[in-house]
């Protein structure tokens, strides 16, 4: 739902109604109580976000949080592993392009 900016031509009171597309335009200030107000122009067009925003992440389930926890946490058997494989492969690449 759209955040509109409305202005009262009586008493030039300003504010912001947060109201369904499908809602009649207000006609009765809130502060002088007459049928003066009237919504300003070019305002409700899109969703305002104010604030520091949200993201996708912020409302993953349970299920989807442990198994992303699983992945991340490594074991020290396959860091020993790529530790030596990674090391040799290094070196050879290296020879490869001194050759050039």
């Amino acid at each position: 739902m759209p955040t509109y900016d409305y202005v009262c031509d009586a008493c030039h009171h300003e504010f912001e109604l947060f109201q369904s597309i499908k809602d009649e335009p207000k006609k009765k200030c809130p502060e002088c109580k007459k049928n003066k107000l009237r919504r300003k122009f070019g305002t409700g067009a899109a969703v305002v976000f104010k604030g520091s925003g949200f993201y996708q992440t912020d409302y993953r389930s349970e299920s989807y949080k442990k198994a992303a926890a699983a992945d991340k946490k490594p074991t020290s058997s396959s860091k020993k592993s790529d530790g030596g494989k990674g090391d040799s492969g290094g070196g050879s690449s290296t020879g490869s392009k001194s050759s050039d």
